[in-house]
This record gives C-alpha cells, sequence and structure tokens, in this order.
C-alpha cells in the first residue's frame, strides 16, 4: 500500500509536466529597464500562468496551438501578444511594460524588499482572494478565515456579555495578543475590549477583524511566522495582512439573508462596492455594508436536582418553575447584532516619481445580549421582596425571576495617509495611521441589590434602585507615523531601512455611581472612577533589512530592530530566512529564524474592576481584577510587567511544478519567555491574616486576579498547503485544495513563576482550568478540504473541514477528569449561478449536516475508575455547565459553532 501510495504522488507530481512540452521565456522590464519583479505572464482564458523571478525572467510551459499571452504588473498598464506556437517549439517573448493607472501597491507581507511568490518565499505565506472569502457563506471576516486557514481560529464564546463584541481568534492556538494585523501594510489598531471570562483569550485582545466589511477586501495574506524585526511588537506568532480593493472600473450591489434550521438567527444585509477614477491617473474604490442578524439561542435543559443543591432551594420550588422553563429562561448562544460598515481606498500619481494613497474604515455595531437568567429561587423574594414590583413578569403578573439585558456599542476606525516617492533608485514610502476603538455599555432589567443607606437612614438602592445602569466602557486609539526606504543595489542586493512612531491612549471610561456602588447591577458591575482614567505610552523604532540573491536560486534576507517603549523599557530582536531554489525553479527548500517581543498592553496594566464570573457550586461570584500599578499590587508585592520574548524557527519546501499546482509544507517551533497572563482567581487564605486576606475582606470580594508573567511556553506543529487547479472535467474546469495544521506542542516549559505572596498562600497563578484555556481549547490538527467546479454560467464548491480534538480542565472539576470535545467534520456547500452579465445568485448551506460540538469526560491515568460512577458524573456535568445551561458546550468554550446548519442566500448586481 505504502508503495502504491509513493508511485500515485510521483505520478501525480510528473502529471502536470507532460501536458507543457513547449516554453515561452523572457524578461520583462520597466521603460527604464529595471527588471520588475513579481509580474505575472498568463495565457488568457487558461490558468497557466507564472510570475518573473529578480531579474525580471519568466519561463513558461504551454500547450501548443494558437496563444493570447498577457503581461501585467502593479501600477504598469498590461500588455498582450498574440503566439502561434508549435509541438516541441521553444520561443522568446521579451516585455516592457509602461506606468500606467498607479495605486498605493500591494504589500507582500513578510518582506521590506522584493516581493516574491508564496512557494518561492522564504516564508509561508497563505493568500485568501476576495472570492474564497465570499464563498465560505460566513458573515464576518474572522469567521471566514476560519474555514480557509487551518491555523486559523475563531468561536463564539458561551457567555454573551462584553465579548459577543468581538471573539477571540488566534494563529497556531497563541492566543490573540500575538497576532498582528495590518490593512494594507500598516498596522491596525486594537481592540479596547479585554478578555475577562473563563474561555479562551482570556486576558488578551486583538484587533478586531470582524469589523472590515469583507466587500472591501481583494485578499488577504496570511504570514504564519514570527515578523516582530520587520514590524515590532505582536508579531509573535504571525501577521495578518488585508489588502483592500484598488478596482476603479467595476462595482457590484450584494443583498444577502439566511438563517439557521432551527429557524432562527435570521441575517439580512446589503453591501455596495464601487469604484471610480480619481483625475487622470489615480482610483479611488468605497465600500458600505449594512447588516442584522437576529438572536440565535441554543440553552440546555436545567437540572433541577443540581439547581437545588447550589441555591439551598426546595426542589419543588425549582421544578414547579423549570415545568414552566425547562431552560430556566437562559439565553445564551449568538446575540442580536446590527452592523453599519464603510471603507475606502484610494491612490493618485501626483508627479511623474510620486504617489498619494490612503485609506479609511469605520463600523457601528450594536449588540443586544443577555446576563444568565435570575430564577425566583436564586434571587428570592424573602431577600429581594421589591423584586415583586420590579419585575411582574409571570403568566399573571407574578415574580418569576428576571434576566438582565447587556447592550453594547462598538465604535472602530482607522485611516491612513502616505506618499511613494522615487529618487535615484530609491524608495521612500511615507505615512501617517490613526485608529480607535471604543466599546461602551448599558445594563438593563436589573437592579442594584446592596445595601448602601442614604444620609435619612433609607436605602440608596434596593427598591429605590433604577433599573437601567450606565456601566461605562473602554477605548483605546493609536498614532503611527512610518517611513519605510529601500533600494535594489543590483541584481543581486536589496537593503531597506526604516522607523515607526507609536502613541497609544487606552482608556477606562467610568460608569454611573449606581453601576459602581457597592458592587453595582447584578450581572455586570459599571467602572468605578477610581479604576477609570486614560492612559498613554509611546515608542519609537528603526530597522534595517538585507536582501542577498547569492545566485539565482540562493536568498538570504536579514532584518534587525530596536524599540524603545517609554513605560517598560527597550527590545531589540532580529531574523535571518533563506530560500533556495532547484529542480528549474519548481521546488523550493526555505528556513527562518528569529526574536521577537511583545509588548504588555495597556490594558493589562490598568484594568482594575471588579468581575462577575460563574463559580461551580456557588453560581455567579463577584471577584476583583487589580492592576500592577495600583495600591493593591503594591501590597501584594505584584511586579511591574515586562515584555514578553520569543525565539521562532520555521522550516519548510515549496513546489510548484506548474502553474496549476502549488504545495507547501513547513515546520514551526515558537518558545516564549515570561508569557503576560491573568491569573487565576486567588481565593483567601487559611490563616485569613495576610494582606490578600485584607484587600478581599475590605473590597468584599471572594478572590481577586491579576497579570503577571508567568509562563514560559513552546509551541510548535506542522501546516500544509497543497492547491490543484485548471483540471478539466467535461466542459467545465475543476479545483482541488487540501490544508492542513497539526499541533505537535504546545505546553508549558519549566514551572510556573508565581508571586511570593501566592507562592506562601499555598496557591498558583496558573491552574490546570487556566492552562486547558491556553493550550488545549483548540483543535489540535484541523483540515480543510475543498473541491471546486466551474462550467459556463455555474459554479459549485464543496468543503470539509475537520475539527480535531479540544481539551478543558474546567473550574471544580475533580482533578482526575477532563472534557474532550470529539473531532468532528463540518461539510460547507456553496451554489452560484451567472443568470446574466450583470446579475448572479447564490446560495450557501453551512454545515450542512447539522453537526453540533460534543464532549465527553475523560480520566487521567489512574482515575479511570471515576467514569463508571454516572451519580458522580452527573454532578461533575453539572458542575461546568451551570447545571446544564451550557451543556452543549461547557461554560469554557467548545471548538467551533454550536449553531448547526445556517443557509444563506445573495444576490449580485454588477454596477
Amino acid at each position: 500500500m505504502k508503495q502504491l501510495s509513493t508511485i500515485f504522488l510521483a505520478l501525480l507530481f510528473m502529471l502536470p509536466f507532460a501536458a507543457n512540452a513547449q516554453t515561452i521565456s523572457g524578461k520583462v522590464m520597466s521603460e527604464e529597464g529595471d527588471p520588475l519583479i513579481g509580474a505575472t505572464i498568463v495565457v488568457s482564458g487558461t490558468t497557466t500562468g507564472t510570475i518573473t523571478d529578480v531579474d525580471g525572467s519568466y519561463s513558461l510551459k504551454v500547450k501548443a496551438g494558437v496563444l493570447t499571452v498577457e503581461a501585467s504588473y502593479i501600477g504598469f498598464e498590461s500588455q498582450t501578444n498574440n503566439i502561434t506556437i508549435a509541438e516541441g517549439q521553444s520561443m522568446t517573448w521579451d516585455v516592457t511594460l509602461v506606468e500606467g493607472l498607479t495605486f498605493a501597491d500591494v504589500v507582500v507581507t513578510g518582506t521590506r524588499t522584493a516581493p516574491r511568490s508564496s512557494t518561492s518565499t522564504p516564508l509561508p505565506i497563505d493568500v485568501v482572494g476576495s472570492k474564497e472569502l465570499a464563498m465560505t457563506g460566513q458573515n464576518s471576516f474572522d469567521k471566514a478565515l476560519t474555514y480557509r486557514i487551518p491555523s486559523f481560529n475563531s468561536v463564539n464564546t458561551p457567555v454573551n456579555d462584553a465579548t459577543s463584541l468581538l471573539d477571540p481568534y488566534e494563529i497556531r492556538n497563541m492566543g490573540p495578543s500575538r497576532t498582528l494585523i495590518l490593512i494594507n501594510g500598516k498596522r491596525k489598531n486594537t481592540s479596547a475590549l479585554l478578555y475577562t471570562q473563563t474561555s479562551p483569550g482570556r486576558g488578551e485582545t486583538g484587533a478586531d477583524i470582524s469589523a472590515i466589511p469583507q466587500g472591501a477586501i481583494k485578499r488577504v495574506e496570511i504570514l504564519r511566522d514570527g515578523a516582530s524585526a520587520q514590524y515590532g511588537s505582536d508579531a509573535i506568532a504571525g501577521v495578518v495582512n488585508v489588502i483592500l480593493k484598488d478596482d476603479a472600473e467595476n462595482g457590484s450591489v450584494t443583498v444577502s439573508g439566511g438563517l439557521t434550521s432551527e429557524g432562527d438567527g435570521e441575517t439580512y444585509g446589503i453591501m455596495l462596492n464601487n469604484g471610480s477614477n480619481l483625475g487622470k491617473s489615480g482610483f479611488i474604490n468605497y465600500t458600505i455594508d449594512f447588516s442584522r442578524r437576529d438572536q440565535a439561542n441554543r440553552p440546555g435543559v436545567v437540572d433541577a436536582e443540581g439547581e437545588a443543591g447550589d441555591f439551598g432551594a426546595d426542589i419543588a420550588d425549582v421544578q414547579a418553575f423549570l415545568a414552566m422553563m425547562p431552560d430556566a429562561g437562559n439565553i445564551n448562544g449568538s446575540p442580536e447584532t446590527t452592523s453599519a460598515k464603510a471603507a475606502i481606498n484610494f491612490g493618485n500619481k501626483v508627479s511623474l516619481n510620486t504617489e498619494l494613497y490612503g485609506n479609511a474604515a469605520y463600523v457601528y455595531k450594536k449588540v443586544n445580549s443577555f446576563a444568565n437568567y435570575r430564577t425566583p429561587y436564586w434571587r428570592t423574594l424573602d431577600d429581594f421582596p421589591y423584586l415583586a414590583d420590579f419585575f411582574p413578569n409571570g403568566p399573571n403578573g407574578e415574580y418569576v425571576g428576571y434576566v438582565p439585558t447587556f447592550d453594547g456599542d462598538l465604535n472602530d476606525y482607522n485611516a491612513t495617509l502616505g506618499f511613494k516617492t522615487e529618487k535615484n533608485d530609491w524608495l521612500a514610502d511615507v505615512s501617517f495611521t490613526v485608529g480607535g476603538n471604543e466599546q461602551t455599555y448599558l445594563v438593563r432589567n436589573s437592579h442594584n441589590r446592596n445595601n448602601t443607606l442614604n444620609p435619612d437612614g433609607t436605602n440608596k438602592y434596593r427598591e429605590n434602585s433604577p433599573l437601567i445602569f450606565d456601566v461605562g466602557g473602554t477605548r483605546f486609539t493609536h498614532a503611527v507615523g512610518n517611513i519605510d526606504v529601500s533600494r535594489r543595489l543590483s541584481d543581486k542586493v536589496g537593503i531597506a531601512f526604516g522607523s515607526e512612531f507609536r502613541s497609544e491612549t487606552f482608556t477606562v471610561i467610568e460608569g454611573s455611581e449606581s453601576s459602581y456602588e457597592d458592587g453595582g447591577p447584578d450581572s455586570f458591575s459599571g467602572n468605578d472612577p477610581r479604576n477609570s482614567g486614560s492612559f498613554n505610552r509611546f515608542n519609537f523604532g528603526g530597522y534595517a533589512d538585507i536582501a542577498l540573491d547569492l545566485t539565482d536560486d540562493f536568498l538570504i534576507n536579514g532584518t534587525i530592530r530596536a524599540e524603545n517603549y517609554s513605560d517598560f523599557g527597550s527590545a531589540s530582536v532580529w531574523k535571518v530566512s533563506s530560500r533556495y531554489k532547484f529542480a528549474e525553479d519548481k521546488v523550493t527548500l526555505r528556513a527562518s529564524a528569529s526574536t521577537g517581543f511583545r509588548a504588555p498592553l495597556l490594558h493589562q496594566i490598568y484594568t482594575q474592576k471588579a468581575q462577575y464570573s460563574f463559580v461551580p457550586g456557588s453560581g455567579i461570584q463577584v471577584g476583583g481584577l487589580i492592576n500592577n500599578v495600583s495600591r493593591e499590587a503594591r501590597l501584594l508585592g505584584l511586579p511591574s510587567l515586562k515584555a514578553e520574548e520569543s525565539n521562532n524557527i520555521t522550516v519548510g519546501v515549496g513546489i510548484r511544478p506548474n502553474y496549476n499546482l502549488s504545495i507547501t509544507l513547513d515546520y514551526y517551533n515558537i518558545s516564549v519567555t515570561d508569557r503576560i497572563i491573568l491569573s487565576t482567581e486567588i481565593g483567601a487564605t487559611d490563616a485569613g491574616d495576610t494582606a490578600l486576606d485584607a484587600i478581599l475582606s475590605a473590597n468584599n470580594l471572594s478572590d481577586l486576579s491579576f497579570f503577571v508573567n508567568a509562563l514560559d511556553t513552546r509551541t510548535s506543529g506542522i501546516d500544509f498547503v497543497a492547491n490543484y487547479k485548471g483540471l478539466e472535467l467535461g466542459k467545465g474546469s475543476l479545483g482541488l485544495n487540501l490544508s492542513a495544521n497539526y499541533t505537535l506542542q504546545n505546553e508549558r516549559d519549566g514551572e510556573v513563576k508565581n508571586p511570593t505572596l501566592v507562592e506562601q498562600a499555598g496557591q498558583t497563578v496558573s491552574n490546570a482550568t487556566q492552562e486547558a484555556l491556553f493550550f488545549t481549547s483548540r483543535p489540535k490538527f484541523k483540515v480543510i478540504f475543498g473541491i471546486d467546479y466551474a462550467v459556463d454560467k455555474f459554479s459549485v464548491g464543496l468543503y470539509n473541514t475537520v475539527f480535531g480534538p479540544t481539551e478543558f480542565r474546567q473550574q471544580g472539576l475533580d482533578p482526575g477528569l477532563y472534557t474532550e470535545f470529539a473531532t468532528k467534520v463540518v461539510t460547507d456547500l456553496n451554489l452560484n449561478y451567472q443568470m446574466t452579465d450583470k446579475i448572479g445568485i447564490g446560495a450557501n448551506i453551512n454545515n450542512l449536516l447539522n453537526v453540533l460540538p460534543e464532549w465527553e469526560f475523560k480520566a487521567d491515568a489512574g482515575s479511570e475508575a471515576l467514569l463508571n460512577d454516572a451519580a458522580f458524573l452527573k454532578t461533575q456535568s453539572n458542575l461546568i455547565t451551570f447545571n446544564q445551561r451550557y451543556s452543549q458546550m461547557t461554560y469554557d468554550g467548545y471548538h467551533f459553532s454550536q449553531l448547526g446548519t445556517i443557509f444563506n442566500f445573495a444576490l449580485n448586481v454588477q454596477l
């Protein structure tokens, strides 16, 4: 069998060469005689093509006959040539391209010098086009990437409060803070949101990529390698570079809608993308996108015995309530979301050697979600008699509990203005970028239940409490200036250098007094003025880069970078990468080694708040998150945060036997030192007389948590990507793609670095629950296999995404147990029909077979007997699902959507 597999692969590899025995070769040059690196040569009407190399040369194998061959390059007018080529013939076509309509040219991620193809680059880069994103049928950019890039993961969080505005995402299971987001090569601002729930992404944040309108995207380049030397902080796991559309001629309007197979989660949307000439030599492209998604609810059936035990309630009262509301009134799944998005991209040549460029985007998003339902045996009339007047929402106007609502408003913007100029062969790119993200929250249908008294002795809250609370929010802004200079010294040597200045401001917006005093509303505490304010820092950095083509086949690239931050000090990093091509440039060996860093987020340094969280067996409790510059931190002896440091190694091979077939295989190994985490909840000591106990008692907190450089970690794995397009099948064309990511290692390296006070209390800042979130809460492997077929006006795509197992060790779970979400295959179907030259319709059935996440208990070695105790397992299940409210995914998370089958439809009209 192994021999047959080897023979089959060899035949597959050799097949493309047999069909194209004729060769067209030559060079593509500018009018000044400079080689155009990365110019495209393609046979019109086919998928046969290639890209020029460092000296502008190319070689293209074609079929015999009469061919129309086109040469094109960014910023130059394309040129075509009708060529007749006989069997076995080789011929030369040298091309001189003339500068034409120019714009801010596409940034090739991961290099500061010459652009290169994904198989010949020394770095692993995925390129996903706008059509591929649209064919996923996903309603947001982050979810579309999840179903196209195996190493990229994002899923809705189980608890829909502030986190419903932005779901955590990550590359290579390393957390959202270690992936850098670029827009046309310029840094995008991070979100104002800090994830503090016990779910993947805990203690981190990232840029809001879900805010980017998909209709504005031309393509996405994903660098799966450390890139701190090129781009600075955050680029430890990789870089996502979003390239905006630059089409000045074409436009379209798309009307879309959808719903789940359960009949909820309805979506409605309209998107306009259009372009126009800007003067004689420029362009402008703009996108407007309005959409709405209704709530989709997937609660579990609540267990009466678990409820009675947790809340000390009479079992008969619990059963009576659950007979009326089997799900205890809980609402969880996908929240109601309304958004308005706009983006613009433009460029214009203002002189012979200079062009002006810019882009801007804005999004407004409103989310309506819910806290856990407060049942009448949880918030009882014995304790809160006034609730009968506040919430008479039973069938006969009686009190049957209440559900606090959470309204979130998000505003996100980014804008870049810059110019590129050339003088004496020096290329300079000067730009200024601003961006910001603000999230504010409103809690409704709740009350402040605390016993604060007015001067006259009456209750300030309780029966006098408001029902609506402005709990404040957070804001993050940055301003970034970049100067990048490069020059091709010869056909063998390219250099680049530049600098970046960045100013960042994080603001905690205070809530109204009733939202924070004595804990605030029952569900989400507002920002206390003592914890609010604006906090700023700035940094200045510079880099130098050299690319050496030692031969036509052998490339070495080196980069060094140094940065200084106003708050924590300096960092210096480097990167070396290399590539060697052979077998007539059809095989590329590549490798890179680098160091990197991630500066502590301002969010992590300055966030301090009361935090409502689920404690197994005790329901919702109020803990405290203290920051590292506070009085409490000094009392506890907490150290100041410092930068994370990383070491990255990547080794891979790229194979491109012809234009239709490409294969890449890469191994990566990433070590992180002093990884910043949000600690587990640290509770009172047994002695009860430490500084920790005093802080908990004084603030009426059950526990507290904080940020700390606590872990050294190591992550390694393998990425595989294979694409074969242009296979003739009947009258149509078939494309196949297979990609995969497999995590070999993702774990703590060494002991936890506990602060002294925590160590003395016999506790730890990183327990099994935390480490499962860090290391095993994303799929151990993910495989995507897609088939695309197009014939005449019809196209169909069938995609299977294999989500590998994930493991959680939820808080309160017996130490001998853990939960494992089973490997599942999610199948998506895409159908498109071009009715006329201007009108097309499309349909997506996502999760065609209605596959849902499933988990089960697993036991560590020596604890297998626990799996045979049904009563014990039921108790454990209740602990981690809040008595089955979150039975589908537990309280900590899951590995893909729990919504099941989703139908989406779209009508596209070309303008």
